[in-house]
Formats: structure tokens, C-alpha cells, sequence
């Protein structure tokens, strides 16, 4: 692992922790050369590919899920640790289930089960992109299943 301050290539590893409940593992580093001290993430590297509604392939981005449930979940109560616990949550599951391929619709799915649990302003926010309503009547219907 490189140094990010000064790029020198002789770290060391000072902590090292697992991550809740998923194949995560932190640790912390100090760079022998100028002292900086950092974190870095491992985690498991089984690849999922997504499935786009277009039909291509690409891998899965947990960063990229994350970036539309901090959209979704702007200005409510959510801790970032909260998205993260879901996101692991659903990875944890993707990887139970023996998925190597994974529908951008089922991840969808599962983020508003688990949504739909934690915040009903955040689900209608995420549904409404995800779904992608085409009216006010759509948006109706949505409210209507929460009530």
C-alpha cells in the first residue's frame, strides 16, 4: 500500500478490525518514510455483475449505490454508518444468494425493503428515481402502498 502523502511504498500496519457484519476488514498504516498515518478498507473481492435495464454489464459499485441513497436520504436524520449498514446488508445478501449476476432492478428492490424500514420520506425520494414516475398520479400510488 502506497503512502498517500508522500507515495513511499514501505508501510506498516498498526490496526487491524473487522467490519460489522461484512467481509470488510479496516486497518490502520503508518508510512515508515514520513510518518503519515491512514486508513484503508480490504474487501472481498467475489465480483457481481449488475445487469443494466439496457442489457450491458458492469460491476458492482457499492460507491455509486451509496451516492443515490446520500441523494435520497438528503436532509433526513440518516447517518452515513446507517447507508453503509444497508449497503452491506444487501452485498451480504447478494453474496449469500450465490448471485453473480444481479438485475439493477432486483438491487433496486432491495434497497427500498430496506428503506421502507428506515426512512418513508427517503423510500419515496429513492422510488421516484428508481421508478421513474411519469406523474403525479404514479407518485400518488406510491404514497398510497406506504400508508
Amino acid at each position: 500500500m502506497r503512502c498517500p502523502r508522500c507515495g513511499g511504498a514501505d508501510t506498516r500496519v498498526i490496526d487491524s478490525r473487522t467490519q460489522d457484519a461484512s467481509n470488510a476488514i479496516k486497518r490502520r498504516r503508518e508510512c515508515r518514510a514520513c510518518g503519515y498515518r491512514f486508513t484503508t478498507f480490504e474487501r472481498c473481492e467475489d465480483p457481481i455483475e449488475v445487469i443494466k435495464s439496457d442489457g450491458t454489464k458492469q460491476p458492482f459499485d457499492r460507491n455509486k449505490l451509496l451516492v443515490g441513497l446520500m441523494r435520497a436520504t438528503s436532509k433526513r436524520d440518516i447517518d452515513l454508518s446507517q447507508l453503509n449498514a444497508l449497503i452491506d446488508d444487501i452485498e451480504a445478501e447478494l453474496r449469500a444468494g450465490t448471485f453473480t449476476n444481479v438485475t439493477s432492478h432486483d438491487i433496486g428492490n432491495m434497497v427500498l425493503k430496506r428503506l421502507e424500514k428506515l426512512d418513508k420520506v427517503a423510500y419515496i425520494r429513492f422510488a421516484s428515481v428508481y421508478r421513474d414516475f411519469k406523474d403525479i398520479d404514479e407518485f400518488l400510488e406510491e404514497l398510497d402502498k406506504l400508508r
